[in-house]
Formats: structure tokens, sequence, C-alpha cells
């Protein structure tokens, strides 16, 4: 496979031709690498069995470890997740797009290949705005660890993620070096009390006093 690099910019942003192809690549079934503001994530259609195989594939990661789904625009939550907290609702507000992620009883429509075999779905929208762009272009849901070999450090830049994956992925999108360098907090909302299950740069206290 020929690993096809394209760029974002914050001055140009994308070629609106390339943008459409990553669009293609993901509702094809295929992988594309961006990045957020924590590291570059490893993308595919998150309601595709065959794509979320094709992760676990690409990154030799056990199939049983969930990814996480990456959304846009908050709207898209209604139709991945069951049930939405109130407090969900406050902690986004306070912190999406942010290197946040958040635990929901899962819809239907999302695969258990994508869950790990869990009955819940994790989900975050990321703070960056090529990001952001890509994902509203994309219009699904996209479920994106980190783009790197299992065991190898996450990502901060392309060249990182072409290093790893270069002929696995269908596409990179270099959007530069990113800036936190670690992956997002994921806290459990499918308690009655939330429960932090990864630290990362949203901290404890931050969400105590949302």
């Amino acid at each position: 496979m020929n690993t096809k690099v394209i760029r974002w910019s914050p001055e140009s942003g994308f070629r609106e031709e390339e943008l459409r192809e990553a669009k293609r690549i993901i509702e094809e079934g295929g992988l594309v690498a961006f990045p957020t503001e924590t590291v570059y994530g490893l993308g595919g259609d998150g309601l595709q069995k065959e794509a979320a195989k094709k992760i676990y594939a690409a990154k030799g990661r056990p199939s049983d470890n969930p990814l996480i789904l990456h959304i846009g625009r908050w709207e898209q939550l209604d139709g991945i997740t069951g049930h939405v907290p109130e407090a969900a609702g406050k902690l986004a507000e306070a912190f999406w797009p942010g290197p946040l992620t958040m635990i929901f009883e899962k819809a239907d429509c999302v695969p258990p290949e994508t869950t790990g075999g869990l009955d819940t779905v994790a989900v975050r929208m990321p703070e960056h705005r090529g990001a952001l762009e890509f994902l509203n272009e994309v219009s699904v849901p996209v479920a994106a660890p980190s783009a790197n070999r299992s065991g190898r450090p996450s990502p901060t830049c392309a060249g990182h993620v072409k290093e790893d994956l270069d002929g696995k992925i269908d596409m990179i999108i270099d959007g530069g070096e990113v800036g936190i360098g670690f992956e997002s907090t994921i806290i459990d909302m499918t308690e009655e009390i939330p429960v932090i299950l990864r630290p990362g740069y949203i901290t404890q206290q931050m969400l105590i006093d949302v």
C-alpha cells in the first residue's frame, strides 16, 4: 500500500480535493492518520466493523482494547449513544472541544469491534482546527487510537506516524507538531459517580470544579 501524505496548515487549511479524498477513504473503510491537540490519531469509520479491524491490525493492538470515537459536533452524540447524562453536558460545555474522552452507553449502530466487545462507547471532540475540519467533512464518528504501533511512543508529528505506519494505512494528514503530546483524560459517565479511567491533560480537580 502506498501511504499518501497531505497537508493542513492553520493559515491555508486543506486543499479541497485532498480533503474530499480523505473523506472518500474513510467512507470506503480505509484509514487516515490525522493530528489532534494531544497526539496524532489513526482514524477509520467507527461504524464499520471492518475499519475497526484494520485499525487493530495496523497498530498490532489487541482487539479487546476499545477505540475512541472522535466527533466534530455535539449533535453526533445522539446517533452513537444510548443515554447522555446531565453531568456529561456540563463537562462537554467546559472541555469540548478538548482533551477529554467520556464513556457512555452505546447505541446499536456502534459495532462491538469498535468498542472491544463492551456495551459502552468512548467519545471525544478534539480541539484542533484541522481535526474538526476533517471530522465535519467526513460526517461519521471516526474511531481513532494513537497513530503508532502498539508499544511505541505516541506520535506528535506526521514523521513519527510515517515511521511506524508507512505502507500500512491509506493517508496521513500532516498538520505539523501537536502541542500536548499525551492522550486525553478518560472519564466513565455510565455510573452515578463519574470515574476517571485514564489520567490526562484534564485533571481530577478540573473535573471536580465543574
